[in-house]
């Protein structure tokens, strides 16, 4: 069949294009320009997606693999929904997360409409996660498992997508890869956010300022208190913190403390112990169904509430788009703005944004 790839640069876009090639389908490669990258400190291969040197080197990749390719811009796309939604959130005292936004309004409802354009039965990807009967699973390399990041992806559009690498591990990706002679064989993984570079977040959040209509008052320094409302320091904007960090809070005082919290309306940070990051209940907004669950319905499964986080036991009670969570025993740092993804075993179930946590 003809199927659409979208290729980032790196080596799984690469090796997932390659699988496809090799089972006899007809392979398009599509890659998408997201975001100026004129600004950033490093633009070197490895280190980000879908920057000018990661276009170049998937556009080598085709040449090799004897496949046309394509570059599309989405700029305007992904600077709404992904750097515009970054910094709001952030102005206001949450914790975003672009990769979830990224993935449901920008690679993959504009990449499967421009593969049915192009006659193609298929998209496919080279995120490390599993379709099995209109199933999300988890990937069989759980170390690389990007499911997380999938849950708010529509299934209407996951019916008509393909994840060669699902059942890969990265060793196993890069060998295959050296084998072909790709030149993204060795890029190193993506360690930052695209569209940062170089720069911190606060930094992204200042730049786009303007643009949103922030007023100034809400980027400004305020103060960092204690749980009883102590003043202990001042922080330089509400923006640049963000649930669980250590570092850079300048206070004084011998004992570790973190940020437990953030209110905007005071443009107040609240600092603590550790042991008061403990989080033994959620409410999740804007709540996604990715398998067969009731409006109002009460489960038991597993809750993730970041992607690197383990997922923790739960019961969960679903009311329409919003979900409260109950965890069997407490988690640690749950940042409002944050997804958390419910699985039954290997199973995404759904998911959410946490609106509210508490201890």
């Amino acid at each position: 069949m003809r199927i659409v790839c979208a290729m980032s640069g790196g080596v799984d876009s690469s090796v997932a294009a390659a699988l496809l090639v090799d089972q006899g389908h007809e392979v398009v490669g599509l890659t998408m320009r997201l975001y100026d990258a004129s600004g950033h400190e490093r633009q070197g291969r490895g280190g980000s997606c879908c920057s000018p040197a990661e276009i170049d080197q998937a556009r080598d990749v085709c040449a090799i693999l004897g496949i046309p390719h394509y570059t599309v811009d989405e700029q305007e796309r992904f600077t709404t929904h992904v750097i515009d939604d970054f910094a709001r959130e952030y102005a206001g005292g949450r914790t975003p997360n672009p990769c979830v936004r990224c993935n449901e309004h920008v690679k993959f409802g504009p990449l499967v409409a421009r593969a049915r354009a192009l006659g193609a039965e298929a998209l496919a990807t080279g995120h490390y996660a599993r379709l099995e009967g209109g199933a999300l699973l988890r990937a069989v390399d759980e170390a690389k498992d990007q499911s997380y990041f999938l849950f708010a992806v529509p299934p209407a559009l996951l019916a008509g997508v393909r994840f060669p690498l699902g059942t890969w591990h990265k060793e196993h990706v890069r060998e295959r890869a050296r084998a072909l002679g790709l030149p993204s064989a060795d890029t190193p993984d993506s360690q930052e956010l695209c569209f940062v570079g170089g720069r911190d977040h606060g930094e992204v959040v200042e730049a786009r300022a303007a643009a949103l209509g922030l007023d100034a008052g809400e980027l400004a320094p305020g103060e960092v208190v204690d749980a009883d409302g102590r003043v202990l320091g001042a922080h330089a904007g509400i923006h640049r913190v963000t649930i669980g960090q250590r570092r850079g809070l300048r206070i004084p005082g011998s004992s570790p403390r973190y940020v437990l919290r953030v209110i905007p309306e005071r443009r107040q940070v609240v600092v603590g112990d550790a042991g008061s990051l403990q989080t033994h209940a959620l409410v999740l907004d804007d709540f996604r169904r990715l398998a067969p669950l009731g409006e109002r319905e009460t489960l038991r499964a597993s809750v993730q509430i970041r992607h690197r986080g383990k997922p923790a036991p739960a019961e969960l009670e679903l009311d329409g788009g919003r979900a409260r969570v109950r965890f069997a025993e407490p988690v640690q740092a749950a940042a409002p703005g944050q997804a958390a993804v419910v699985y039954d075993g290997e199973r995404v179930l759904g998911g959410g944004w946490i609106a509210e946590a508490s201890g």
